[in-house]
């Protein structure tokens, strides 16, 4: 936690508000997919390589981007290509199949609307300490123990990865092989599994009775909030150019379709 607010002072864009990260998926997704063809999307997605190197990721947001991007292309251009039921320009013709003009409008316009989404979710995500997200949702108006169950499930995975690999470090440290081929490491894997399930199990029913002992579930309560949430000037700027652009398309895109 330290360290990501270290990274937080030196970070623009894991300095806005969470709820204005949520805003820009949902604007950014939406005005990708009610355009009517895959140019706006495609400029997002270069504008989002731009955010990722504001915010230190753009090597691991690169290679997130071209290996969910490249299959997906491959198989939507071959398969709405050859077979969508839309093609009418036919561009070339292979004999067992043609490839078809709107076909890969279409193939284009999926793909690009994909990965308006998953982008903007993997910025958020990598940008964004869990606490801090639960945090903003709870100050906008979500149920406290709605906010814990988003919490709680956010950390379930990293919590049983540490846990896994304190349990793997102790077996190695008795002499278990942990390293080596495929049956080796599956044989060392497989003992892992229950006491990870147990210990999860374990530690979700005393945080439960936790909660409880202290009153978490008190509707009367003023509760506070560890993790400080502002709206700052950044956060206003950007929630009302996100809005503005959303009219703009949605304006742009009904004159296109009815024109």
């Amino acid at each position: 936690m330290m360290q990501f607010q270290s990274n937080v002072e030196q970070n623009a864009i894991e300095l806005l508000n969470p709820i204005t990260k949520l805003l820009a998926i949902l604007i950014l997704g939406m005005a990708t997919l009610i355009f009517p063809n895959a140019w706006l999307g495609f400029l997002i997605v270069i504008g989002l390589f731009i955010v990722a190197g504001i915010a230190g990721i753009i090597l691991p947001y690169s290679k997130m981007v071209f290996a969910f991007g490249v299959p997906i292309s491959l198989m939507l251009f071959f398969i709405q290509g050859l077979y969508s039921p839309k093609n009418k320009t036919i561009i070339a013709d292979f004999g067992f199949a043609q490839l078809g003009k709107e076909g890969l409008l279409y193939a284009a316009k999926v793909i690009v609307t994909l990965l308006v989404f998953l982008s903007t979710f993997y910025i958020m995500n990598k940008t964004t300490y869990p606490g801090k997200m639960v945090a903003a949702l709870t100050q906008s108006g979500m149920n406290p123990q709605i906010g814990y169950l988003i919490l709680a499930s956010l950390n379930v995975v990293p919590q049983m990865r540490r846990r896994m690999d304190v349990i793997k470090e102790a077996q190695a440290a008795r002499g278990v092989e942990t390293t080596g081929s495929f049956l080796i490491r599956l044989k060392a894997y497989l003992p892992l599994m229950g006491p990870v399930v147990l210990s999860s199990l374990t530690d979700a029913q005393e945080r439960g009775m936790t909660l409880e002992t202290r009153g978490f579930a008190n509707e009367t309560a003023n509760r506070t909030s560890l993790i400080p949430v502002s709206v700052s000037r950044a956060d206003r700027v950007i929630r009302y150019l996100l809005w503005s652009f959303f009219v703009v398309d949605l304006v742009v895109s009904l004159l296109i379709y009815f024109s």
